[in-house]
């Protein structure tokens, strides 16, 4: 059953409710080629998340640095599939990109409730915006893959966990992540190796 809301409609101060459903490589190349991938949440509790994901972060980051690139937002059932065979990598029961939406089998696709976003800010270091975010916000999850990739942080209304998660590349390409305090975080210079 479709949830009636307008894609169109402001999701915090600078961004759409569309901003954060139509975006990132995957939603945007199955839409050009004519396969759009439905990704519109129909759990009310979806737009709530979202809603509180650009008051607590996005919002002040922009307050804060100007204008983000989002490059991955809202994550639905289809959207998650597919960028589970196009891309590889992605962890849908853990990260938060499907909010509040449901699976086949009427269960919370990610458990953890809230809603995630990655993004970029143009000619701004990764790293720094990650040390204002830890600095300055009540994220949940953070997500940091290096200075020159995006982001990756999210959110919940309850008892936010403000874990730094540090995924390091190793000589095989795969990513080992780290879980690190914010006193380390803060005092990192890059992802180490």
């Amino acid at each position: 059953m479709a949830l009636e809301f307008d894609l169109d409609a402001p999701c915090g101060r600078y961004l759409t409710f569309r901003d954060l459903i139509e975006c990132g490589e995957t939603w945007h190349r199955a839409s050009g080629a004519g396969k759009p991938i439905h990704n519109e949440p129909v759990q009310r509790a979806s737009l709530d998340a979202l809603l509180t994901l650009c008051e607590i972060v996005l919002d002040p980051v922009i307050d804060e640095f100007g204008a983000i690139s989002l490059t991955y937002g809202l994550a639905g059932s289809q959207l998650s599939r597919r960028a589970a065979t196009e891309v590889g990598g992605v962890a849908p029961k853990l990260d938060q990109h499907a909010a509040h939406e449901l699976n086949r089998n009427n269960r919370r696709i990610c458990e953890r409730g809230g809603s995630a976003a990655d993004f970029r800010v143009s000619g701004v270091s990764s790293l720094e915006v990650a040390r204002w975010i830890v600095s300055s916000t009540r994220f949940d999850r953070l997500y940091y893959y290096g200075s020159e990739r995006p982001l990756h942080v999210s959110t919940t209304k309850s008892d936010p966990l403000g874990q730094i998660v540090v995924l390091r590349t190793k000589a095989a390409g795969r990513r080992v992540p780290l879980v690190v305090d914010a006193e380390d975080f803060l005092e990192m210079s890059d992802v180490e190796r």
